[in-house]
């Protein structure tokens, strides 16, 4: 594996790379739920990327830009592990220059994550652009649990007619149920073992769901009732426009949660 600082390094090896190519963006910290990226990838392309950064566009003020987890001798090895070719790990000097602002977020980007993170989504869509025209890959990985940015991710690269394959990966979880999220380790154990009804409310809607029930509205509120005494930020049944929706639609509905621990956001959601 070479690891790569430089984006001219990054050029002058694209230049020479023939076949397909799997790429996985990651802010680092790596955890189960980016290796089972990676190992898709492998699976899948002849040459895999991963990048690390730890993205400052997409942190609004007051949000925990600079506590966020780094852990770069861990995540190299774990890539060297994963028998990953080429571990882009740019400087944020290099990937911004000046605080530019290359692509505006669609309207659908301020609702859910985006109505309580306003430009949250233009960080990331322009982070994100910025390393496809970087890696120019036939492939990219993104994980499920964060619904929103790979639905707009994906409609970008739609709308710019970006010649990349957006590959939409299943959620990875902790033994115990609760979705892999680099912001894990910030819980403590009262806080983790909380945490469960996140996934035990994600559970108990499908159950309902393949049962028959098509409510939005009763299906919400019996998540609210697992969820009890934890700081909920929402609970929403939406198509996969992320269009809320008060008849819950076969092979065309996401349940979303969301709740805090303190500063500590969980996502996890089910796709039905």
């Amino acid at each position: 594996m070479l690891v790569v600082k430089t984006i001219e390094e990054l050029k002058e090896i694209r230049k020479g790379l023939n076949g397909t190519i799997g790429f996985i963006p990651t802010m680092g910290a790596l955890h189960d739920g980016h290796i089972s990226l990676i190992k898709r990838a492998k699976e899948e392309n002849e040459l895999v990327i991963v990048s690390i950064f730890v993205n400052p566009t997409q942190f609004l003020k007051g949000e925990d830009l600079s506590t966020y987890p780094r852990k770069a001798e861990a995540d190299i090895k774990i890539c060297q592990m994963c028998k990953v070719d080429y571990l882009f790990m740019p400087e944020i000097n290099a990937i911004y220059e000046n605080d530019e602002v290359l692509i505006k977020a669609p309207q659908n980007s301020y609702v859910l994550e985006g109505f309580t993170r306003p430009g949250h989504f233009d960080g990331v869509l322009q982070v994100v652009l910025k390393l496809f025209n970087l890696t120019q890959p036939t492939n990219a990985y993104f994980g499920k649990k964060d619904a929103q940015q790979l639905a707009l991710i994906g409609q970008m690269v739609k709308n710019l007619f970006i010649p990349i394959n957006i590959v939409a990966c299943d959620i990875v979880r902790e033994i115990s149920g609760l979705a892999m999220s680099s912001r894990n380790i910030y819980l403590s154990v009262e806080q983790k073992e909380e945490a469960l009804k996140i996934s035990k409310s994600i559970y108990m809607a499908g159950n309902l769901i393949s049962k028959g029930e098509r409510s939005s509205k009763l299906v919400k509120n019996k998540i609210y009732e697992v969820l009890a005494g934890l700081d909920v930020e929402y609970v929403k049944v939406v198509d996969k426009k992320f269009n809320e929706i008060e008849v819950i639609e076969p092979s065309n509905t996401i349940i979303l949660v969301v709740v805090r621990f303190g500063s500590i956001r969980l996502l996890d959601n089910i796709w039905m």
